[in-house]
């Protein structure tokens, strides 16, 4: 029996770029092909804040195929879910997603924690601050641009439907903060992102980025041709889902998000929901086959909380994928040292986050794993990726990640880091914007061989 925690299809081959355009804004456009498997249908089945205290287990080790603890895979724990199956946490550590795949299984216990993954580098010299100040960086002079990293428009129309028919005008009232929109106040949702078409565009390619790293594939969860009922969570501009209806047809998908940037015209297959995640959920319990969330970091206050709702929200057998990603930008070979622009990017949203009260650190937390076992999921499985920024890898399936994920970041510099560095800790856009200077120098530059990395969970709601 095929698990449904797992993709084994080969990929596509990869589109030019000029067609990825079209891919990316185009609703009636399926993307990339990608494995399908065998999740068995369940409808006619039954079917950041302070975590709970646990009680530790010992980590189990990993080894690699020669029989050594690897250094680069993490170790993981079982927990025991609800039910009593027991929880097993399989391990993936990819540079992108080339297969290295081991297991850990430990004795069952009624709850378990991971170790923590090696953190950041901190400054040698304890007379720095691990944040340097926002004065820093006009004390230092930018050097002149090269040519061959300059061209960083995009190439992307400017066409966006922000709106969709039966919202209410008030949804719409967005706020406003130093010339860029967010999503108007409602609930408890707060997010950090713009939502207007300049950073609509730059999340649309970490999407496509996301499928080149997946080998062309939308979800890492092996799904059924007729699974009947799928949830986004968090759905930003309704890329994801676009692309999944457009694959699945004749299964009902919803995305839902607290801001309505999804476009006007989708498959009739598909409906976006205007909501807050972050709230108790109103969708009927065990309602939905298969839930996706993605890139909801410094998004959420309490991860245990969503994930006990994504739990209950499914249906027995049903599966959960959680894609996240670190802000903590770094490198193998010492190439982004402490006190570059690379460097700050990550240290400065990680204070962010800390005075937002929503962390910026779900993988170096492992929030994901952690959340994931206490709401009691069995059969989990983990995917560790890097994402390469820049064209340095030598490796041109990395090299193309590396160009489209550096695209993104420059394409709105500004939009990811506007709100949390001036709203939160109070830069001014001047400082924002000589910081910007200094990193896309740092960017286009062939000497940092930067990468930040992603991970992704799945999980099955047990029977």
């Amino acid at each position: 029996m095929a698990d449904p925690c797992s993709s084994t299809k080969a990929p596509d081959g990869h589109k030019a770029f000029d067609l990825v355009l079209l891919y990316l804004r185009s609703p009636g456009l399926a993307s990339t092909e990608p494995g399908r498997g065998a999740m068995a249908s369940t409808s006619g089945q039954s079917s950041a804040g302070n975590p709970p205290q646990t009680t530790p287990a010992t980590p189990a080790t990993v080894a690699d195929d020669k029989g050594d603890k690897s250094p680069q895979v993490e170790s993981a724990t079982a927990a025991q879910s609800t039910t009593g199956e027991s929880a097993t946490v399989t391990t993936t550590n990819t540079p992108a997603l080339i297969p290295t795949e081991s297991t850990a299984t430990a004795a069952p216990t009624t709850s378990a924690t991971a170790e923590e993954p090696e953190q950041a580098p901190e400054p040698e010299s304890t007379d720095q601050p691990a944040v340097l100040p926002p004065s820093h960086w006009a004390q230092i002079p930018e050097q002149e641009e090269e040519d061959e990293f300059d061209d960083v428009d995009s190439a992307y129309g400017d066409d966006n439907a922000s709106s969709t028919a039966s919202l209410s005008a008030s949804i719409l009232e967005y706020r406003t903060v130093h010339g860029r929109t967010y999503h108007s106040e409602r609930g408890n949702a707060q997010s950090w992102n713009p939502n207007d078409a300049q950073h609509d565009e730059s999340m649309d390619i970490l999407h496509h980025v996301s499928t080149l790293m997946q080998d062309g594939r939308i979800t890492m969860a092996h799904i059924d041709d007729n699974i009947h009922k799928v949830l986004d969570v968090g759905c930003g501009t309704g890329i994801w889902a676009i692309d999944f209806a457009d694959q699945y047809p004749h299964t009902e998908v919803i995305g839902v998000d607290i801001s309505p940037s999804q476009p006007q015209w989708i498959p009739p297959n598909l409906k976006f929901e205007i909501d807050d995640i972050t709230q108790p959920w109103t969708y009927p319990r065990s309602s939905f086959d298969y839930i996706h969330m993605r890139w909801l970091i410094g998004a959420i206050p309490d991860w245990y909380m969503v994930f006990r709702e994504v739990f209950q929200t499914l249906k027995p057998g049903g599966i959960f994928e959680s894609k996240e990603s670190s802000c903590i930008i770094q490198s193998d070979d010492g190439t982004v040292p402490y006190g570059s622009a690379l460097d700050q990017w990550g240290r400065v949203f990680s204070e962010a986050g800390k005075r937002f009260g929503r962390t910026f650190r779900p993988l170096e937390e492992e929030l994901q794993i952690k959340a994931m076992q206490a709401a009691g999921f069995v059969d989990i499985k983990v995917y560790n990726m890097k994402t390469t920024l820049g064209p340095w890898p030598a490796d041109p399936k990395h090299k193309e990640i590396g160009q489209y994920a550096r695209l993104a970041l420059e394409q709105d510099i500004e939009g990811f880091i506007m709100y949390m560095w001036t709203t939160v800790l109070g830069w001014t856009r001047e400082e924002i914007a000589v910081y910007a200077a200094h990193l896309r120098r740092e960017l286009r530059s062939p000497q940092y061989h930067a990468y930040y990395p992603q991970r992704v969970v799945l999980g099955r709601k047990p029977y």
